[in-house]
């Protein structure tokens, strides 16, 4: 059996995925069940190393934890789904992303973070390997062909989106002032 370019580049662009895919099932899964226990330190926080701290909240804020953890199992699944991959790649980067925030300002493991740059270069990768369909996706949303308004409907549609918006602001701030 002899295998093409495109052959290879498939072969090659599944693995990466698997590898990606794997960690998120894995992080993810574990940020589910992980940080039981973790708000229950016995330090000020003044003497709670980025670490400690960063555990004691997710372990304060079980749900946002378990937020994240389905985030990240979403992003794998998107992944792993050739159809929806380069959703999954965007996805999952945002979370990435974050991820490598934290472990850097919060002075994770240095493993930890070496890890998420690892998931986030390979995402990049993906995209990479993917480029006609990225760049295909990114001019069908740029693409806006609309027949231009005349000027007068243009301005009266810009002033009710600005009455709108005083509006709405107005709104905002009765609903968020405490009371």
């Amino acid at each position: 059996m002899k295998f093409d370019r495109e052959d290879k580049i498939e072969i090659f662009e599944n693995a990466i995925t698997w590898i990606v895919v794997f960690a998120m099932f894995i992080y993810g899964g574990a940020k589910l069940v992980q940080f039981d226990g973790a708000s229950e330190i016995n330090k000020t926080v003044s003497d709670m190393t980025g670490m400690e701290l960063m555990w004691a909240f997710y372990g304060y804020s079980k749900s946002y934890a378990m937020t994240l953890g389905i985030f990240e199992i979403i992003g794998g699944t998107l992944m792993l789904i050739k159809k929806t991959r380069i959703i999954g790649c965007l996805f999952t980067s945002t979370i990435l992303v974050n991820v490598i925030l934290q472990d850097i300002y919060f002075e994770v493991h240095l493993g930890a973070l070496k890890a998420a740059i690892l998931y986030q270069f390979l995402i990049l990768m993906i995209l990479w390997l993917n480029k006609d369909k990225v760049v295909q996706s990114i001019k069908a949303l740029m693409n806006y062909n609309k027949s231009p308004l005349p000027k007068y409907k243009f301005m009266i549609k810009l002033v009710i989106a600005f009455i709108c918006f005083v509006i709405l602001r107005i709104t905002e701030y009765y609903l968020t002032i405490k009371l």
